[in-house]
């Protein structure tokens, strides 16, 4: 069986340490978890996605793991995903989607099976996709302060202060996963 983990986020390092990119925050944080060494992640053209294939036993012990962040900007991560799964013959119940949210505060994390989208546009265009059966993992960011746009907000990177509470919910969101996975 094939595990998928999709961390959402935007490609390029002007989007690299912004709150729209928690998702793949977490997947930074699961390569470095794996054994014997760090994996990392390289081009899949055929999906446009970067991946890292992992044999049963270097992340978790039964299973072979796919990490993977889109390539394609968070709105478009559907069509990216369901390649994903269509490749590696992933069912929904064996995905998970990695998504910063708005509504948790910043550096709690909550994972769970189906539901909405919150007004997420990475988990709506994912849920067009392939239903809306997969497991989510929400990295919380917190609302924005006073007036501030959503969309102006998750395009901002973390504050100085934040980014100890970020790095940490990546590895609670990590942890989560894992614990999950067995």
């Amino acid at each position: 069986m094939t595990i998928l983990i999709v961390g959402l986020g935007n490609p390029g390092p002007q989007y690299a340490s912004t709150r729209h990119n928690a998702g793949v925050m977490v997947i930074d944080e699961l390569l470095t978890r794996v054994l014997p060494m760090p994996a990392q992640l390289s081009a899949h053209k055929k999906t446009n996605t970067e991946i890292a294939e992992l044999a049963a036993g270097r992340l978790v012990a039964n299973d072979q793991v796919v990490l993977a962040r889109t390539r394609s900007f968070m709105n478009l991560s559907g069509g990216p995903v369901k390649a994903l799964m269509d490749y590696f013959r992933v069912q929904p119940k064996d995905l998970y989607v990695v998504y910063d949210e708005l509504d948790l505060d910043l550096g709690e994390v909550k994972l769970r099976v189906g539901g909405g989208d919150h007004g997420h546009n990475g988990l709506k265009s994912v849920t067009k996709a392939v239903g809306d059966t997969y497991n989510k993992l929400a990295v919380g960011i917190g609302r924005p302060p006073g007036r501030m746009a959503p969309a102006d907000y998750v395009l901002k990177p973390f504050a100085a202060k934040e980014q100890i509470e970020i790095t940490i919910a990546a590895a609670n969101a990590a942890d989560e996963v894992l614990r999950q996975l067995g």
